[in-house]
């Protein structure tokens, strides 16, 4: 099952986190990387850009917090580019 950026996600949930960064220029070429991992935070967080009309005027994004099989800690921040697949 594959979810978009925006989907809901359990923690404790196994996924595979696949994003595409298109590369102007080069007729529609995309470099991608994925990360597999056990999630251990969901939710927005805000950053330090200041976004007229939100909460708080700061832009927020969606972020997914990952615990990969060997322990590291990864943080991913999820956009139009990036699909999430649950294991």
């Amino acid at each position: 099952m594959t979810t978009s950026a925006s989907g809901s996600f359990a923690i404790g949930q196994r996924v595979r986190v696949t994003q595409q960064v298109p590369r102007l220029g080069n007729a529609g070429e995309t470099i991608s990387t994925s990360v597999e991992g056990i999630i251990t935070s969901s939710g927005q967080s805000k950053t330090g850009s200041w976004y007229a009309h939100s909460k708080d005027h700061k832009l927020w994004i969606e972020r997914l917090q990952l615990r990969k099989d060997d322990g590291e800690v990864v943080h991913v921040n999820l956009d139009q580019f990036t699909s999430v697949e649950c294991l």
